[in-house]
């Protein structure tokens, strides 16, 4: 016969959801723990002798050293530059996907960043369209209570 807390059973603890005493909040957020500390002193001055050595792997082309090298020395993202239509109505959101799509193709911006300024320009054609949802209805209930208030 199985008991319902037999081995293999995890029952909750009773201190769920609070790790320390009442009056003890913990480690303060952002404050590094006693590994980090303990690491960042063994290292200490030996940063540039690591770094020297890791461009040296890089250059003599270990793959995963040149990789994480040009991860933290390339930029992720650039800025650019495109021209796009003032969107005012949802209907103009069409346009802009159109000259975003135009950039792509004409290899001006690459995909991923046309398929950013897509999302941005899909996010601000739907506030478009929640706004004008919200002003249809502002005109509703207006016309609603101006309705019932003649009726009296």
């Amino acid at each position: 016969m199985h008991h319902a807390d037999g081995p293999g059973t995890i029952r909750p603890s009773a201190n769920r959801g609070r790790p320390f005493v009442n009056g003890n909040p913990g480690r303060k957020p952002g404050s590094k723990n006693r590994t980090t500390l303990v690491a960042a002193a063994l290292l200490d001055g030996e940063a540039q002798h690591l770094i020297r050595k890791a461009i040296e792997l890089a250059k003599a082309g270990d793959p995963t050293m040149l990789k994480f090298l040009l991860g933290r020395v390339l930029p992720r993202e650039r800025l650019i530059k495109l021209e796009l239509p003032n969107m005012k109505v949802a209907d103009d959101a069409v346009e802009a996907l159109g000259q975003i799509m135009r950039a792509v193709s004409e290899a001006k911006i690459a995909p991923s960043e046309g398929a950013a300024l897509a999302a941005l320009v899909n996010a601000y054609r739907e506030a478009i369209d929640i706004a004008a949802v919200v002003k249809r209805l502002d005109a509703l209930e207006a016309q609603i209570k101006g309705g019932a208030e003649t009726h009296r």
